[in-house]
């Protein structure tokens, strides 16, 4: 590894650690004083930066928050392509969700304190919704690339993947409305049941 390589990726871990914990700040502020009450100028004040070192990590309040699923869509596309060829579209797409189901099996009270916020909070339900759009086209370029078909996706692969996220939101809006009671994989196996093909 070259010294410039180390440079770089010594920054990137100093980043993604004040960015982490920025996220934290903001989500800790958030949680106490409620969304719509807290200003960028007092994440920045709470976090004891200046507001443009704040918005040089979080263009927004919704980033600040919904930056811990930032790579889930990547992360999910990847797990799917890795899934065994003979296995079907539909238990590929479930399976390659564990990705998601991996920071409820590390951390389920946390992620319940998130999605309560998230579920609570108009702004951010929706961004959430637009960053999860986001996502669609990846699961649905991976399940083509398994199939052995061209991409862009087909109208059938697309509806899929936009299928298996609408179960994976679903599945989260019991378990919060559960207050974390219910088991998430749980009821996001019984949502994939409830739309499969079979």
């Amino acid at each position: 590894m070259t010294r410039a390589a180390r440079t770089r990726s010594t920054r990137d871990i100093a980043r993604a650690a004040v960015r982490a914990e920025l996220a934290q700040v903001a989500f800790d502020l958030f949680r106490r004083e409620g969304f719509e009450n807290v200003t960028i100028d007092d994440l920045a004040q709470a976090a004891g930066v200046s507001r443009s070192t704040f918005l040089r990590y979080f263009g927004t309040k919704e980033d600040a928050v919904l930056s811990a699923f930032d790579a889930h869509g990547d992360q999910v596309a990847d797990a799917l392509r890795a899934r065994p060829s003979e296995e079907d579209d539909w238990t590929a797409l479930r399976r390659a969700l564990d990705t998601v189901m991996a920071q409820y099996r590390q951390d389920s009270a946390g992620l319940l304190s998130m999605m309560r916020l998230v579920r609570d909070t108009r702004a951010l339900c929706a961004r959430q919704l637009e960053q999860q759009h986001g996502w669609r086209p990846l699961l649905a370029e991976a399940l083509a690339e398994r199939g052995g078909l061209s991409v862009p996706a087909t109208l059938a692969v697309s509806v899929k993947a936009a299928a298996a996220l609408d179960c994976l939101n679903i599945a989260l809006d019991h378990w919060t409305a559960s207050d974390g009671e219910h088991d998430l994989e749980d009821l996001l196996d019984e949502a994939f049941a409830a739309l499969n093909p079979r």
